[in-house]
C-alpha cells in the first residue's frame, strides 16, 4: 500500500470528530496507530472505520462551494450573493458561464478531492468485508448498508455535479478515464438496494435519535432510491436496468405504512422544522427573552441528516458546517438571524409561487423589509458591501444570533460566541437534511400511488396550518397530478437543495427556460442585473466544471464537460 492510501486511511480512523450532544455514535476514542496491516480484524475495528466513513462524508461539506451551495446557486430560487467586490467565482456557477471570471477553472477541485477521499474510505471497509471477524450477522448487514449507502451519497452528488466522473469500487489509486453515467449509476442502486434489504428495520429506532440521529436506516436507503430513482429517469430519459418502478415505489409504501408505529411522521407546523423560522425575541422592558418552537434535532420528519457540530478537536479536525456562513446576511447580526457572507440572495419571483395562508413563504425566506431589517443601524453598511441584494435571503439555513447582556446592556452576539467556543466561520452547527418524511410522501405520489391524494393533501394541509393547529381557510384542495405534485415540491422543499435537481430531471431544455432571467438586483448599492441564458444552460446541460487541475494531473485522461 502507498503512502496516500495510508493517509486517507487514518483520515477514516481518526477522522471520528463529527460529534454532537445529539449524536453519540459519533463519539469514538482517536487512534493513530492502527494500519491497514493490523486493523480490520474485529467488529470494533469495522465500526471504526465506519464513523470514519460518516467523517469522509460529512467532510463534503467542509468546503463553501459544496453540493448544497452549487444546487441553491444553480437553482432558480438564488442568485449568486456575497460581498460587492468580491471576485465573481459564485457567478461562474449561477450563469453556467466561465467566461464570467476566466480565472476560476478549478472552483470544484475541493469538492472533487473530499468527495473521492469519502469514497476511498468506503472502498476501504468494503473491500475488507471478509477480514472481520464479526460478532453477528444482523451487524455485519447493518454496518455494511450503512456504507454502501454512504459511497451512493457521495456518487450520486458527484454525478448530477458533473455527470462524467471516474468511478471506483476499490481502494486504489490509478489514472482512470470517466465512466459512462449508467456505470455509476448502476453502483448506487446496488449500494442502495443492499441497504435497503440488509440494514434491519430496527437497526436504529427513531425512539432512539438521541444516541443514534444520523445513522442512515433502512427507511433512508428505500427513501433515496425513490430520489436517485426519480432524477435518473427524469435526466437520462429511460428506465435503469437494476430496478423497476413498481419496486421503488413498495419501498416508499411500506415505509409509509410503518412510519407511525416506528416513530415517523410530519412535524405538526411547518416552521418549526427550521431554528431561525422558529425562533424569535421577545423584548419587554428592556429584557430579552429567546421563545423557540424548534422539533429539534432527529424529530420525527428527518429521515437522513448530515451531522454538524460547533467545536473542533485538538488535532485540527473540524466539525462544524462550513457552508452555512456563506447563506448569513452580509456581516450583520440581527437576532434570531446571525453574519455571514451574503451568498444565495433570494429571487424576489420565487414569493409569487407561495398563495396566501401557505405558512412556508414565511418560514423559508427572511424578508428583510416586512421584519424591519431595514430600519436596523447596521442595515446600510451590509446593503452597501451585499453583491446582488434583493431584499431576501434564506430562513432554513442561516447563522443564528442572540441577545446577551454584558456589561453596557443588552447586545446581539452570533449564537456560535454565545456559546463560547469556535467562531462563526468554521464552527456552524445547524444539520442539513437530506431526507424528510414529506419527500417520501410525495415521490410516493409522483410515482402513481393508489394513495397520491391523500399523501399531496397531508404535505398541502400541513402547510396551511396555523400556529394553533387551526386549517386555513385559504386552504384550497388540488388534484395530485404529475403537474401538481412537482409544484408542490417547489414550495415544499424550497433552499433544501432539492429544486434544481427536480427542474433538471424535467429536461435540459425546460430546465434552461425556466432559469433563464434578466433580473434586477443592487450591487454596492447600485443597480445591477442577473442575466442566465438558456444557451449557456443547454449548453453545460446543467452540469458543473470539472477542475482543470484534476485535468492536468491526469494528463488530459480526463476531458472537461461541455460548454466549460
Amino acid at each position: 500500500m502507498n503512502s496516500y492510501k495510508i493517509y486517507i486511511l487514518a483520515l477514516g480512523l481518526t477522522g471520528a470528530s463529527l460529534t454532537s450532544c445529539t449524536a453519540e455514535f459519533l463519539d469514538v476514542e482517536s487512534k493513530t496507530e492502527a494500519t491497514t496491516g493490523n486493523f480490520y480484524k474485529t467488529q470494533n475495528d469495522a465500526y471504526r472505520a465506519l464513523i470514519g466513513c460518516y467523517d469522509g462524508w460529512q467532510c463534503t461539506s467542509q468546503e463553501t462551494l459544496g453540493f448544497y451551495l452549487s444546487s441553491e446557486i444553480m437553482s432558480q430560487e438564488c442568485f449568486a450573493g456575497t460581498g460587492a467586490t468580491n471576485a465573481g467565482d459564485y457567478c461562474v456557477v449561477d450563469r453556467f458561464d466561465i467566461s464570467v471570471a476566466p480565472s476560476y477553472l478549478n472552483l470544484f477541485e475541493p469538492i472533487w478531492k473530499r468527495y473521492y477521499e469519502a469514497i476511498y474510505r468506503c472502498n476501504e471497509l468494503l473491500a475488507h468485508e471478509s477480514d472481520i471477524t464479526w460478532d453477528d450477522e444482523t451487524t455485519k448487514k447493518t454496518y455494511m448498508g450503512e456504507c454502501h449507502t454512504l459511497r451512493a451519497l457521495c456518487y450520486f452528488d458527484m454525478v448530477r455535479l458533473w455527470g462524467n466522473i471516474p468511478l471506483f469500487t476499490e481502494p486504489i489509486n490509478e489514472n482512470k478515464e470517466q465512466a459512462n453515467p449508467d456505470e455509476v449509476y448502476k453502483v448506487i442502486f446496488e449500494d442502495l438496494i443492499y441497504a435497503a434489504n440488509n440494514i434491519p428495520e430496527n437497526a436504529y429506532p427513531k425512539s432512539q435519535a438521541k444516541d443514534n440521529d444520523g445513522h442512515i436506516t433502512q427507511y433512508a436507503a428505500k427513501a433515496l432510491l425513490a430520489r436517485v430513482y426519480l432524477f435518473y429517469t427524469g435526466y437520462y430519459g429511460k428506465e435503469p436496468d437494476w430496478i423497476t418502478k413498481a419496486e421503488v415505489l413498495a419501498g416508499l409504501e411500506d415505509f409509509i405504512a410503518k412510519a407511525e408505529s416506528e416513530g415517523y411522521g410530519l412535524v405538526e407546523n411547518y416552521k418549526n422544522l427550521w431554528p431561525a423560522a422558529s425562533t424569535e425575541w421577545i423584548e419587554t422592558n428592556g429584557a430579552y427573552e429567546e421563545k423557540s418552537t424548534y422539533a429539534g434535532r432527529g424529530n420525527k420528519e428527518i429521515i437522513l441528516a448530515q451531522k454538524f457540530n460547533y467545536t473542533s478537536e485538538s488535532e485540527g479536525t473540524e466539525d462544524g458546517n462550513r457552508w452555512m456562513v456563506m447563506m448569513g446576511m452580509r456581516l450583520m447580526n440581527v437576532a434570531p438571524y446571525g453574519k455571514g457572507w451574503g451568498a444565495c440572495t433570494v429571487n424576489p419571483q420565487i414569493l409569487s409561487r407561495y398563495k396566501t395562508g401557505d405558512t412556508r413563504r414565511e418560514a423559508s425566506i427572511i424578508d428583510w423589509e416586512t421584519e424591519g431589517i431595514t430600519k436596523n443601524p447596521l442595515y446600510e453598511d451590509s446593503f452597501k458591501d451585499q453583491k446582488e441584494y434583493t431584499g431576501y435571503t434564506v430562513k432554513k439555513y442561516t447563522p443564528m444570533s442572540k441577545y446577551v447582556k454584558g456589561n453596557n446592556g443588552w447586545e446581539v452576539v452570533d449564537e456560535v460566541s454565545g456559546l463560547g467556543a469556535g467562531d462563526f466561520q468554521s464552527s456552524q452547527y445547524q444539520d442539513f437534511i437530506v431526507m424528510r418524511y414529506s419527500d417520501v410522501l410525495l415521490m410516493a405520489a409522483e410515482l402513481g400511488s393508489p394513495n397520491a391524494q391523500d399523501y399531496l393533501n397531508k404535505v398541502r394541509k400541513r402547510a396551511f396550518t396555523d400556529d394553533e393547529g387551526n386549517l386555513n381557510s385559504e386552504y384550497t384542495e388540488v388534484q395530485a397530478t404529475k403537474e401538481n405534485i412537482l409544484a408542490e415540491r417547489k414550495l415544499e422543499f424550497a433552499f433544501e437543495a432539492i429544486c434544481y435537481w427536480d427542474l433538471l430531471r424535467q429536461g435540459v431544455d425546460y430546465a434552461a427556460s425556466q432559469l433563464a432571467i434578466s433580473a434586477d438586483v443592487m450591487t454596492g448599492g447600485n443597480p445591477s442585473k442577473v442575466t442566465i441564458t438558456e444557451q449557456k444552460v443547454k449548453e453545460t446541460k446543467g452540469l458543473c466544471q470539472i477542475p482543470y487541475n484534476q485535468i492536468t494531473l491526469s494528463n488530459d485522461v480526463l476531458k472537461q464537460n461541455q460548454g466549460w
